[in-house]
Parts: structure tokens; C-alpha cells; sequence
């Protein structure tokens, strides 16, 4: 320590601590652009290659659970031998939550609350078929009890398996989130930006001092090295930001609206759902009907809510005409539930499975599928060009500062050498 103090009271020592500082700086500035460009680089993969996959996943599962218990109340209602289409409708959704299910199984940690409820998820989805299998059998017999297996499904489905599907949703959402502090690494590119502005403040105040020490107005390699700083400092800046655009518009304009998206289509169709079980059962206002209310009270809001979400988006217009359909949907609902109250339950059946009605309620809940699959594309193609550079920075970064370095050395050597 005592030698170094006493370099600074000659000139060639100063310069040798001028030399030894920028060396030590850039060496640092090198290390950090590299480690940050890979550690956002392995963030921004992990977003894009499993916690974007798992929440398009756990919404097909959520997805495919409510459109399987709408199928299989209208098929019901239908009497007799189930409509060929919604039989296929309802195997493919089931198909559809398996294999979605499998799909999230393998992005998901076998301990924890995800895990665990891909686990039950699993074991109650055999167990909703089972129960829907029986009530079909027993329909087809015209056996009443087909109801009661039909109603036991629904709740299995409705309170059982959509909120573990929804809690999986929950955890995919965690996921992402996480997915996108880690990608942006702010701690890591908050102390490289430091350093940059430290390097670029460091060569400037050591080109001012041999200026005026040596009388000479630029050193060419340092002033190359301090180009070459601002150029890696404007790198690192163009990279980050793009990357940070990117992910924002993956954030605010992909993954949440596919949640509020997924949410509302479930609401969607556990109304049409409810509206067949409250038939089903031949009780006139019952428990579902009330359900039904709330469900339709809860989308109503939903509806506001996307409405604010997507404005000046793609998705707003198919969001808006489902807001539409949906109060033409509940307009045909009064009118089903009057005739039921009035004694005439045929009439209310065949209201209720009525073309004009299913057509309605399916342009509603394809507008739906319509806007999340958008912001599904949007969600995947922002995630996935948001790693663009990274890569590249990670190797970058480092070389540039060792030519830095080696400029630097090879300004001050030349002044050093005049003192020999």
C-alpha cells in the first residue's frame, strides 16, 4: 500500500494507476456484459420454451373441462341418443385436457401446489367420464337417475376440477411472472450500466489529465478505446431496452388477457351449463339457476374489465361482439326460464337447444377462443424475440472490453516510455 501511495507522487506512477484503473474497470465492465446478457438470455428462454408453454397448457385444461360439462348437459338435454357432433365434441374435449394435462405434467414440478394438482387433475378427469358414461347409459334407457349421475359429473367438474385447473392456471401465471423478473435481470444490467458510465467517465478524465500533463491534445488509442465503450455502452442500451419493450408487450398485451380471456370463457360456459343442468333436473329455480346469475353477473364485469384490457388491440373487436352475443344469450335465457315457469318444459327444452341459440352462444364463445388465441401469438412472439442480441452480447460484451483494455495499455505505454 505504501508503494502505491507513493506512485502518485510521480508522473509515471500516476500513470501506471491511471493504466492499472481502466484495466480493472474494463476487465469488470467485460465480466459483467457477459454475465448479464446470460443470465436474461437463460430468463428469456425459460419464458419462452416452458412458462409460456405451461400457462397455454393450463388454460387448455381449464378450457376444455368447462366446454366438456356444457357438452355433456346439452347432450343430455337432448334426450335419448345423444347428437353424434356433441358426442365427438365432448371425447375431443376430454382429449384435449388429457393431453394438456400431460403436457404441463412435464413442465411442472412434481413437488408443490402445481404438481399436486395435476395429480388429482389426472385422477378426476377418469373419474368425470365414468360419471358422465353412466348418466348417458342411464338416459339412453330413459332411467331418471341419469340425472343424478349427470348432476354428480357436473359438480365433480364445475367444483372440483375447473379450480384445480384453475389453481394450475394460478401457478403458470407465477411462473411467467417470475420468468419475466429473471429475463430482465435488472439487478445485474442496473450494475453494468453503472460500470459503462464509470469506464466512459474514467477514459474521458484520463485523456483530460494527459492533455494537459503532455501537451499533446488526443491520445488516438485511448480516444479509440473510449469509442469503443460508447459503442458497447449504446449495444447494451439498444439490447436491453428491445428486450424490455418486448417483454412488456408479452406481459400487458399476451399473458395477462390470456388469463382474463380464459376466465371468461369459462364463466361462458358454465352459464350455458348451469341453464342445462336447471332443466335437467326438472325443478324450476333451483341452486343452478342461481349459480347462473352469478356466473352472468361475473361476466358482465369480466367483460368491462377485457374491454379496458385490449383497447387497440386485435382481440377488442372479437371481445366486443361477444359482449353483444352474450346479452342476446341472456335474453334467449329469460325466455327459457319463463316458459319453464309457466308449465311449458318442452317448450323451455326446445328453446334452449334451439339453432338460433346455439348459434348465438357458439359465435359467443368462438369470438372468445378467437381473441385468446391472439393474444396466445402475441404472448409466444414476444417472448420469443425477446432474447434477440443476448446471445450475441454474451460473447461480445467480453471481447470488446479486452480490446478496450489492450487500447488503453497501449496509450499509456507510449507515454510511459518517454520517461525511460
Amino acid at each position: 500500500m505504501r508503494r502505491l501511495g507513493g506512485l502518485r507522487h510521480t508522473s509515471p506512477g500516476r500513470l501506471r494507476l491511471i493504466r492499472a484503473a481502466l484495466v480493472v474497470l474494463t476487465l469488470l465492465t467485460g465480466l459483467f456484459a457477459g454475465v448479464t446478457a446470460a443470465n436474461s438470455r437463460a430468463g428469456t428462454d425459460d419464458l419462452r420454451d416452458r412458462a409460456q408453454p405451461l400457462l397455454v397448457d393450463a388454460e387448455t385444461v381449464l378450457s376444455a373441462l368447462a366446454d366438456a360439462d356444457t357438452t355433456a348437459a346439452q347432450a343430455f338435454l337432448a334426450g335419448g341418443l345423444e347428437p353424434a357432433g356433441l358426442t365427438q365434441l365432448y371425447e375431443q374435449d376430454l382429449t384435449r385436457a388429457s393431453v394438456a394435462l400431460t403436457a404441463a405434467a412435464r413442465r411442472t414440478p412434481e413437488n408443490g401446489v402445481a404438481g399436486d394438482a395435476v395429480r388429482q387433475l389426472a385422477e378426476g378427469i377418469q373419474q368425470y367420464a365414468s360419471l358422465v358414461a353412466s348418466a348417458r347409459a342411464n338416459n339412453r334407457q330413459g332411467l331418471p337417475v341419469g340425472a343424478s349421475y349427470l348432476s354428480t359429473a357436473s359438480q365433480l367438474n364445475r367444483l372440483k376440477l375447473q379450480p384445480l385447473a384453475k389453481t394450475l392456471l394460478s401457478a403458470a401465471q407465477a411462473e411467467v411472472d417470475s420468468g419475466y423478473s429473471a429475463a430482465r435481470s435488472t439487478g445485474w444490467t442496473s450494475v453494468l450500466m453503472l460500470l459503462l458510465i464509470a469506464l466512459t467517465v474514467a477514459f474521458v478524465a484520463a485523456q483530460i489529465y494527459l492533455s494537459r500533463a503532455t501537451r499533446r491534445t488526443f491520445n488516438l488509442p485511448l480516444l479509440a478505446a473510449t469509442v469503443v465503450t460508447l459503442a458497447l455502452g449504446l449495444t447494451v442500451l439498444a439490447i436491453v431496452t428491445a428486450q424490455r419493450s418486448h417483454l412488456n408487450t408479452a406481459d400487458e398485451a399476451g399473458s395477462k388477457p390470456v388469463t382474463l380471456l380464459a376466465q371468461a370463457r369459462t364463466l361462458a360456459l358454465n352459464e350455458r351449463s348451469f341453464e342445462s343442468l336447471t332443466l335437467v333436473a326438472r325443478a324450476g329455480e333451483d341452486a343452478n339457476e342461481d349459480d347462473f346469475k352469478r356466473a352472468a353477473q361475473q361476466l358482465n364485469t369480466q367483460f368491462g374489465v377485457l374491454s379496458r384490457a385490449l383497447r387497440g388491440t386485435d382481440a377488442a373487436g372479437p371481445v366486443r361482439s361477444a359482449a353483444q352475443q352474450h346479452q342476446t344469450y341472456l335474453s334467449n335465457h329469460d325466455k327459457v326460464r319463463a316458459a319453464d315457469k309457466n308449465g311449458d318444459y318442452a317448450g323451455a327444452v326446445r328453446l334452449a337447444v334451439a339453432s338460433g341459440t346455439t348459434a348465438n352462444f357458439t359465435a359467443l364463445t368462438d369470438n372468445l377462443a378467437t381473441a385468446l388465441e391472439d393474444r396466445k401469438d402475441v404472448f409466444a412472439h414476444e417472448s420469443s424475440v425477446a432474447g434477440r442480441g443476448l446471445g450475441a452480447l454474451t460473447v461480445l460484451g467480453p471481447l470488446l472490453a479486452l480490446a478496450v483494455c489492450a487500447l488503453a495499455v497501449v496509450g499509456l505505454r507510449a507515454r510511459l516510455e518517454e520517461y525511460r
